[in-house]
């Protein structure tokens, strides 16, 4: 199962010395057991919780090494059941809970101070031809070559003496995070207004750094590392006049229907259809640059705000 080569990322070369640190630090477990695994932190979010991607994507390294070199991952369905501390590294426990001719299913306990911090349940297929084929279509935008990175437009922000300081407080925050993720927003938010938008929101993104031909395994990994961040923010979009209390993910499903590179850019598509109960919900996509999708995701997850809203006004 092999990814389609494009012009979307690091190639060959000097690159090739350059490899993405999701690959030599964050999903580079240490095995302790056969099936036992340790992990280490790269990135800590400001909440001084444990990034959620990181988790599901060490879960799932976890789980692809307990099968065959020939089984890919197709889906992934996680539960965050505890806070995670950013002082003490995960042990991840899997357990080898049903191998067949076609599928083969990997259950991963993310371990933390003697409990579970999170629960994962991985399936792995063997390839199979089928007539039965179809798609949505992929969104027509434009290319990440046109686009500014998310640094260079929260630099261009920052520089507008008119930026509301809580804003202002939030994009210094996003900057100094050494985030191993390279995103291009198609629709950034507006941050001069609070006004209502639609819950949708378009990301090129990709790994930073040069990752290469590989088991397609690891670039499912290394997606679902990327798939988490910013997600459930889209659930905010049509309420950001409120201030945000707290935020954090409830669970996370993956679905993975082609191979790609997780170093060449794809276009994430993210949109939130509810919201209420001090929970959101929000689905994704992850296209290739040729059109087929290679992903999808599903979060929930918890969102509480001040009762009081914001005006909406700098």
């Amino acid at each position: 199962m092999a990814a389609p080569d494009d012009a979307g990322g690091p190639g060959p070369g000097p690159f090739r010395d350059l490899r993405s640190v999701l690959i030599t630090s964050v999903l580079s477990l240490e095995r302790l057991e056969l099936d036992l695994f340790r992990g280490r932190h790269h990135w800590v979010p400001s909440t001084q919780r444990l990034f959620g991607g990181q988790i599901v994507g060490q879960a799932l390294v976890a789980a692809a090494r307990a099968v065959s070199h020939d089984e890919q991952v197709h889906s992934l369905h996680c539960y965050f059941v505890r806070a995670g501390d950013p002082k003490v590294p995960v042990l991840y426990e899997v357990e080898r809970t049903r191998t067949g001719k076609s599928f083969s299913v990997r259950s991963v306990k993310a371990i933390q101070h003697g409990k579970p911090i999170f629960t994962c349940q991985a399936s792995f297929q063997l390839s199979q031809e089928s007539p039965v084929q179809h798609q949505f279509t992929m969104p027509a935008v434009p290319p990440p070559e046109e686009l500014l990175m998310q640094e260079e437009l929260i630099q261009k922000f920052l520089q507008n003496p008119n930026l509301a300081e809580r804003y202002r407080k939030h994009l210094n925050k996003i900057q100094a995070e050494n985030v191993p993720i390279d995103i291009k927003p198609v629709n950034p938010p507006n941050m001069f207004f609070s006004e209502a938008q639609e819950p949708k929101q378009l990301l090129w993104v990709r790994a930073r750094g040069y990752i290469g031909e590989t088991d397609m395994k690891l670039h499912c990994c290394v997606a679902a590392y990327i798939s988490d961040y910013a997600f459930l923010g889209t659930a905010l979009l049509p309420h950001r006049h409120h201030r945000v209390k707290f935020m954090v993910s409830l669970d996370h499903s993956m679905w993975f229907h082609a191979p790609f590179r997780a170093d060449h850019w794809m276009l994430y598509e993210c949109e939130s259809p509810w919201a209420g109960g001090c929970r959101g919900l929000v689905q994704g996509r992850l296209w290739r640059r040729d059109g087929v999708l290679a992903v999808t995701c599903v979060q929930e997850g918890v969102i509480r705000v001040e009762q009081t809203p914001n005006p909406s006004k700098l």
